[in-house]
């Protein structure tokens, strides 16, 4: 009877966060409400009000928990090359409905919701900046990075400029803006050893 309920609670789960997204990305995050989402998915709001707190939590959980596994990082050996597969596939995340614009609107309701920021944070932005931060020292140990290299300032500078074009100029993102800044932060700015300089 347990695994039962277990399932249908789970079943019911899944339906009230697909509803969201499906509303979220139908009338914009501005106009979603609980009570939308529960008239749409057959729940209560009160069976919504009691796990989610807000929609911004609600649209957290929508968004984080249908997209687990989508941000995972490769490790091939190859630095650049997973750094790049890893940001395509948030690339290729973010450009398409309902997660990126949705996401927009999260992180501007974490600015005025301290439950929603810190769990945006903890869920996403931390576990994210670990990962990137474990695959650089990773990568620092295997002789690919100079061992003096700051990591941390390594993970701002491969994804401040993202963050930047996403959240505040809201160009749209794409490979060949991976491609010229990956290429600008590995080699752009590092002497080029086939040019003869004078003593």
């Amino acid at each position: 009877m347990t695994n039962t309920r277990h399932r249908r609670g789970a079943v019911r789960t899944e339906a009230i966060m697909r509803t969201t997204l499906e509303l979220g990305q139908e009338i914009g995050y501005g106009k979603l409400s609980i009570e939308a989402v529960a008239a749409r998915a057959g729940a209560s709001k009160h069976t919504i009000y009691r796990r989610w707190p807000s929609k911004g939590a609600l649209l957290l959980d929508s968004l984080l928990s249908l997209h687990e596994t989508d941000l995972e990082f490769p490790d091939t050996g190859d630095l650049r090359a997973d750094l790049r597969a890893q940001v395509y596939a948030a690339v290729d995340l973010l450009g398409q409905p309902p997660f990126g614009h949705l996401f927009q609107a999260l992180v501007g309701e974490a600015q005025y919701d301290p439950q929603v920021a810190a769990s945006l944070n903890e869920r996403f932005i931390a576990p994210y900046t670990d990962k990137t931060v474990a695959r650089l020292k990773t990568a620092q140990d295997q002789g690919q990075l100079s061992p003096d290299f700051d990591l941390d300032l390594g993970m701002t500078l491969l994804s401040g400029p993202l963050y930047f074009q996403f959240l505040i100029t809201q160009e749209p993102l794409t490979r060949e803006r991976i491609d010229r800044l990956h290429h600008a932060l590995f080699t752009g700015l590092a002497p080029d050893p086939r040019v003869r300089r004078d003593p």
